[in-house]
């Protein structure tokens, strides 16, 4: 357990850490915005680099035997047998577009994968925790515990995904498969929508196209919500691809089942 706190700890750190090079930023101009991408529009400010920069440096003073995985610097290896999965900004769309539905992510994975992890929203001031048998939002309106409320059937869920054009084709055609099913269908809200599931909000997050500094946070908070995360075969998705997330089993399993049939066709 005292390991377990002194991590967690940590993880609070490199967050409060995140939030303190994040916030000058947003909602400003000079963001010194580029595209990691030459064919397509994959966009990195001056506050994704300062945030990652900024938990590399609590890592290096609290942790310097860990491993590090991270969107913008890559990978630094350790020897403690933990690693650490950073994305300073999960949504650096919405980020420049000034929507409050962007996050810092922060996971904690072992052998097994994620076993602890922080969604953080800077602006709002919410952070969401899940692991270590904790499950719990802190944010304006107090602390809460997490958990996931499953709709009764999928005709009643409530489906997330952060592009309509989910990857390719084929994929698109299996979303929608999902999405003709449910009661209502949103767009746009990046790691924002797991931390939403985990609330108990809504019922299922849908994408494709994942790496992992995008989907190993969300995987350790939604298990600790009591939720279902695999990959669109079922299996483990914290190394990244295509993600179904659900606040029940039986949601989890009629929307795989929907997906896999109509790639097969």
């Amino acid at each position: 357990m005292a390991d377990q706190e002194a991590l967690m700890e940590t993880a609070h750190a490199m967050a409060d850490a995140a939030r303190a090079a994040i916030l000058p930023h947003f909602r400003r101009g000079g963001l010194g915005t580029i595209s990691k991408e030459v064919d397509s529009y994959d966009p990195v400010t001056v506050a994704d680099r300062a945030a990652e920069a900024a938990m590399r440096a609590v890592l290096a003073e609290q942790r310097p035997d860990d491993a590090i995985l991270g969107e913008e610097e890559g990978t630094q290896e350790g020897t403690s047998g933990l690693t650490w999965v950073l994305d300073p900004i999960d949504g650096t769309r919405g980020f420049i577009s000034g929507t409050p539905t962007w996050g810092v992510l922060i996971a904690l994975c072992d052998a097994s994968g994620p076993i602890y992890a922080i969604i953080d929203q800077p602006y709002i001031g919410e952070r969401f925790e899940g692991g270590f048998g904790r499950a719990l939002v802190a944010g304006p309106l107090g602390e809460a515990a997490l958990g996931v409320e499953p709709a009764a059937t999928l005709a009643e869920a409530t489906l997330f995904t952060t592009f309509p054009e989910v990857g390719s084709l084929a994929e698109r055609r299996a979303f929608d498969a999902v999405r003709d099913r449910v009661q209502l269908t949103r767009y746009g809200c990046d790691c924002y929508a797991y931390a939403m599931l985990a609330a108990g909000q809504i019922d299922l997050v849908i994408e494709a196209g994942l790496q992992s500094y995008d989907i190993a946070a969300p995987v350790a908070l939604i298990q600790a919500a009591g939720g279902v995360i695999t990959n669109w075969e079922g299996g483990p998705v914290h190394g990244g691809g295509r993600v179904i997330a659900a606040s029940s089993s039986a949601l989890h399993a009629e929307a795989m089942a929907l997906v896999k049939g109509a790639l097969n066709v």
